[in-house]
């Protein structure tokens, strides 16, 4: 990682210190020399610029915030994006963040907390107002000014709402502590992941604990989706029952349960505000989805209220200006109220909502008014698109439409390529609308061979073996041979993925005899499909077992196919499912440690263990199967933990998810190589206390020639180990010259 500490950037930032590290840039303190103010710069790491994952991420931040104007929500004021280098510059915030106050202070104040969270909630509001999902909320991306204010910080893996709103390649992104159960699962995420996580803040702010922990990020990410936290109280018991439901119901783990927007939430903390004795009934009394109720419980009288429409919940929204802790202390006594009257205007009420429903529904029913934002679009024509060139990442259909996509076999279809959608091109839908697209699935395309007056049960047998699946078509119309083929579909010479149906019509004589059609054994048990063999009188010849979602031991594929014509005595070919799904992955390794003892294990089995060569590919495949919606993947390298994630087996292909990389001490074998070289190599591997000796060699002049300790004696070597490199001297020895970049300068 390289250090920009002294070093002035477009010949205007000028670097003074390191204000924090992430996990994928370095924030520096700066000052502007053209401005005139301090200002933060957060820079990419070196070794990110060549991930596109990365660099989209961080453009993304940038793109974000310059939408976003809000006192609650850090400022930028430049951005450059160039090949070697790519930063940001931000509002320097002079504080700490509420993840340090919190470590400082545990527990807070339930007010200070409440004053503290309404602000966070604001600025996402905003947010989302904007169509951003922050995606990423904890208390390490919150400043806390000296007088109290609070700024969101760090946009890195937010998502513009209307684009795609699953996890790039359904990974699932954000802090494991904090995630939402979709995110961790890799699911639809929108502005309700937010709200989980302001949640879990909350809950750390209230509790001084988070709700969730353990040894490692998945087990972690797996108690997101399936444990409930303790009530606060149980740890707190300072906390007003009503912060309590508050917290429970932004922290539920069903979307539909969760408060729906940021606006809802604050609207009962304002009402907390307001009453601190107030009591909700979400855990008591909440059933369905009609407008949340609050309880007030003074002396032997409640007070129902409902939540204002929208429109309402804007004015009071703009109205709200909490300076002070202290103004948490104004509370508001509930009035009693004739039960008859509330009764009578409940009624009103619902027969109210009941004729808005009615009319809503006829005018959507009658187009006179859309869903969403109301606009209508055109589907465009995707048919022979590249998905992933052409229309994945490209701003002018995310800005129209969602995608679902679809790999399916297609005969006439080029891989990768959009073959069918849904709806049709022309056709008018509703901006965001989800268009499904299918996509010629991965495979290597065969030709199909010539066939023609050949036998048709040999020919059936090559078309099997090569991955086909065939039906045999018997037809009296024909003059050639009987049992000679007539013709295939597709035809001969046509290329056509494996996996595909191909038809093989043959001459069969007018009187058929003793043929009949081959039954259906698709999705029976192999125990099933013996049976009816046997009532067939059929022989099952072979069984062959695959990798499939489809439920242990069922039938998956037959030949001969449904419907082609057998006799008795016939053989049959079963293919049935392992109840496992398959995934290949590829990680990268770190590079030239020589040999390192690799293990793969799934849900702590382990599965491979083999020795691997890192000095020519650092780049590591491997397959493993397995079942269930969340199994833990691990790699080990030299019995350490190197890498980790969720593997969802329920998908075909299995998608991963949650991935995580490990910062290992490895040492690396420097030499054979230049000085700069040898120390840019170090560097990336973590080393940096490096000394050098120049020795007399017949190596070329500052070719490094031995080093110490040397790799094989220590190939975990720490980090904060001094490295003596031995160099080949020169003759002269000349000043090593610094490594400049055209918009990088020293002072």
């Amino acid at each position: 990682m390289e250090n920009y500490v002294g070093k002035r950037l477009d010949g205007r930032y000028e670097i003074q210190d390191v204000i924090g590290v992430g996990g994928m840039a370095v924030v520096y303190k700066a000052y502007d020399n053209i401005d005139d103010r301090i200002v933060a710069v957060k820079i990419l790491k070196e070794e990110y610029l060549a991930n596109e994952e990365f660099r989209r991420r961080f453009k993304n931040e940038s793109k974000a915030i310059a939408v976003m104007s809000h006192k609650n929500i850090v400022k930028v004021f430049d951005v450059s994006f160039g090949d070697r280098l790519q930063y940001i510059v931000m509002e320097y915030i002079e504080g700490i963040t509420l993840k340090e106050y919190i470590e400082e202070h545990g527990a807070l104040d339930w007010k200070e907390a409440l004053f503290f969270v309404i602000q966070i909630l604001k600025a996402l509001q905003h947010a989302h107002d904007k169509g951003i999902v922050h995606r990423d909320v904890k208390p390490q991306n919150i400043m806390l000014l000296e007088d109290g204010t609070i700024k969101v910080a760090d946009f890195g893996i937010a998502r513009f709402s209307h684009g795609e709103t699953r996890t790039m390649t359904e990974k699932a992104i954000g802090s494991v502590h904090y995630i939402s159960p979709e995110q961790a699962k890799g699911e639809f995420t929108d502005e309700k992941a937010d709200i989980y996580s302001v949640g879990v803040v909350l809950y750390e702010m209230l509790t001084g604990k988070l709700p969730f922990d353990a040894d490692s990020a998945v087990s972690v990410a797996l108690m997101q989706v399936n444990n409930e936290a303790a009530l606060p109280r149980t740890i707190n018991a300072d906390i007003p029952v009503g912060f309590e439901q508050i917290t429970m119901k932004a922290m539920q783990k069903n979307t539909r349960d969760r408060y729906q927007s940021a606006a809802e939430l604050l609207l009962d903390l304002e009402e907390l505000k307001r009453n601190p004795n107030i009591k909700f009934d979400y855990l008591t009394y909440f059933v369905d989805d009609q407008p949340t109720r609050f309880v007030n419980k003074i002396s032997d009288t409640q007070t129902v209220k409902t939540v204002p429409p929208a429109t309402d919940v804007r004015k009071k929204l703009d109205n709200t200006n909490v300076k002070t802790v202290d103004t948490v202390q104004d509370i508001v006594p509930a009035k009693r109220v004739n039960t008859k009257v509330v009764a009578v205007i409940a009624g009103i009420a619902v027969a109210l909502i009941i004729f808005i429903i009615i009319l809503l529904a006829s005018m959507l029913k009658n187009g006179s008014i859309t869903l969403g934002v109301g606009k209508k679009v055109e589907v465009d024509n995707f048919l022979g698109m590249n998905y992933l060139e052409e229309i994945e990442g490209n701003e002018e259909y995310e800005d129209k439409f969602n995608f679902e996509i679809s790999y399916e076999p297609f005969t006439d279809g080029k891989e990768g390529c959009v073959f069918k959608q849904d709806p049709e091109a022309g056709s008018e839908v509703v901006k965001g609308y989800t268009i499904r697209l299918y996509i010629a699935k991965s495979g290597e395309g065969q030709v199909i061979p010539e066939f023609q007056g050949e036998n048709y049960k040999k020919a059936c047998n090559s078309l099997e073996s090569m991955g086909f699946k065939v039906t045999a078509v018997p037809s009296t119309d024909s003059e050639l041979e009987v049992g000679s083929v007539i013709k295939t579909d597709p035809a001969a010479g046509s290329s056509v993925l494996a996996g595909s149906n191909v038809t093989v019509y043959y001459s069969a004589a007018e009187d058929l005899g003793n043929l009949f059609k081959m039954p259906d054994l698709s999705g029976k048990t192999l125990a099933e499909a013996q049976q009816i063999l046997q009532k067939y009188e059929l022989t099952l010849s072979k069984t062959e077992v695959v990798d499939s979602t489809v439920e242990k031991d069922r039938v998956v594929m037959q030949s001969p196919a449904e419907g082609s014509p057998v006799q008795k005595g016939d053989g049959v070919i079963l293919t049935v499912s392992s109840g496992k799904v398959k995934l290949q992955k590829t990680i990268t390794l770190p590079s030239r440690i020589g040999y390192v003892d690799v293990e793969v294990s799934l849900d702590d089995n382990v599965v491979i263990k083999e020795s691997v060569d890192t000095n020519n590919n650092n780049k590591y495949t491997f397959s493993v199967s397995g079942e269930g919606a969340v199994s833990t993947l691990k790699v080990y390298i030299n019995d350490k933990l190197y890498y980790e994630a969720f593997v969802n087996f329920t998908k075909e292909p299995a998608s991963v998810s949650m991935e995580k990389t490990y910062d290992i001490a490895f040492y690396v074998n420097v030499v054979g190589l230049t000085q700069s070289e040898a120390v840019a190599a170090l560097n990336k591997a973590g080393y940096y206390n490096i000394s050098f000796v120049e020795i007399q060699s017949n190596e070329n002049p500052g070719t490094v020639v031995g080093q110490s300790p040397s790799y094989s004696s220590a190939p975990n070597l720490d980090k904060t180990a001094t490295i003596v490199l031995s160099v080949a001297a020169a003759e002269t020895t000349e000043a090593p010259q610094p490594n400049t970049d055209s918009n990088i300068q020293e002072q």
